[in-house]
């Protein structure tokens, strides 16, 4: 790996970013923005209004408008997004989940996320359907780094508490042939760095009508070819997001390796 040094780093969260040799493209904490990225958290309030709303779930309990923070980065110069909605008090998911409000088909997405204190629980909803578990302590399935209940977690590359990670991933949508599911939903993904997921197919949303779209329909395998935005949970716990940015992308084939 690569440190990328190649241009002036503006803080020391940049100091992490690692360039993919082949392939032109920074993972990591502090990989910056593709050319044609959306950026959608930057720690500013203004964008948080402009890119983001409540998924208005079967347990919304919240109103807008929304009730997360902006808070100081606790390690870094700068300001983070902090998940703190008071629907949310005591594990209730589903109650306050913010999602962007333009839906997304295949994508690249850089988002970091830091976890203040242990056992800290959030996830990162692809499409508002497929988690990619947040969760401190947690190394199973259900854990750190998780295609949640798919993959075993990749919790050995997480930073710890008070530290900042990073999940980069490109995702590609379920493709579908006269209205029925012809191929899964798929990834890869690398945590901190390091590829973890490569070519991970989806098979259902779990959790239920709770956790996103489509997870009501037949167990959550009854997946509908309709795009869907990118979620943050907002479990009760203090988790904090920065540096989140994704490119729309069209993968004609079921191949998610990384092309930029």
């Amino acid at each position: 790996m690569i440190h990328t040094l190649t241009r002036p780093l503006l803080a020391v969260a940049f100091f992490n970013a690692v360039l993919l040799p082949d392939l032109g493209a920074e993972v990591g904490v502090g990989a910056k923005p593709l050319p044609g990225a959306e950026v959608i958290i930057d720690g500013t309030r203004e964008t948080l209004d402009q890119k983001w709303t409540y998924w208005e779930g079967p347990r919304f309990a919240s109103a807008l408008p929304i009730k997360w923070k902006i808070v100081e980065d606790p390690v870094d110069k700068g300001t983070v997004l902090m998940t703190d909605d008071p629907a949310a008090a005591g594990g209730k998911y589903g109650t306050a989940d913010i999602v962007t409000k333009k839906p997304y088909r295949d994508f690249r997405l850089h988002i970091e996320f830091l976890i203040p204190k242990a056992r800290g629980n959030s996830g990162v909803y692809l499409q508002n359907r497929y988690e990619i578990q947040i969760f401190d302590g947690d190394k199973t399935k259900h854990g750190m780094g998780a295609v949640i209940n798919e993959t075993e977690s990749p919790y050995h590359l997480y930073k710890g508490l008070g530290q900042w990670n990073a999940y980069d991933i490109v995702f590609r949508a379920a493709r579908f042939q006269d209205g029925k599911l012809t191929e899964k939903a798929m990834l890869t993904m690398y945590f901190n760095g390091t590829k973890v997921h490569h070519n991970q197919t989806i098979n259902q949303v779990w959790g239920g009508a709770n956790s996103g779209l489509d997870g009501g329909n037949n167990g959550g395998k009854g997946i509908t070819d309709v795009p869907g935005g990118l979620k943050l949970q907002c479990e009760g716990h203090d988790v904090r997001f920065r540096n989140a940015w994704i490119k729309e992308l069209d993968l004609s084939k079921p191949d998610t390796d990384f092309t930029e």
